[in-house]
């Protein structure tokens, strides 16, 4: 399956509604985002069992800012509605790879204790 268009109106449906999911931040004018997206719909068309989605940050500057994007591309990924990783720079496919491989292995439970153990009291 090939990468889809998040935009504002679908993005936290999209982030909510998959076990996981990653979304590429870009915009056409950046060489390095250029570079990264054959590499990221390869992986999009490699793994039917993760939701690849694509934010082009001209189009969709409200998101981005949401987002907190400060530079591009950025990588986020997210693991039953949860942010588990972000991180600007084009990855290589071996990288990529291995991060996906991560994603998929994170043990939700854990990951969430220890968000619990690390909020201040009531914040949780």
């Amino acid at each position: 399956m090939s990468a889809r268009t998040l935009t504002a109106e679908n993005f936290e449906q999209t982030v909510l509604e998959n076990d996981v999911v990653l979304v590429d931040f870009w915009a056409s004018w950046c060489g390095p985002c250029r570079q990264f997206a054959p590499i990221y719909e390869a992986a999009a068309q490699a793994h039917d069992d993760v939701v690849f989605g694509s934010v082009d940050t001209e189009a969709e500057q409200q998101l981005a800012a949401m987002a907190q994007i400060t530079s591009i591309p950025t990588l986020m990924a997210f693991k039953e509605g949860t942010l588990v990783f972000a991180q600007p720079g084009a990855l290589p496919a071996a990288a990529l790879e291995q991060l996906i491989s991560q994603v998929k292995e994170l043990d939700m439970e854990k990951v969430r204790a220890e968000q619990d153990a690390a909020a201040p009291d009531g914040e949780a």
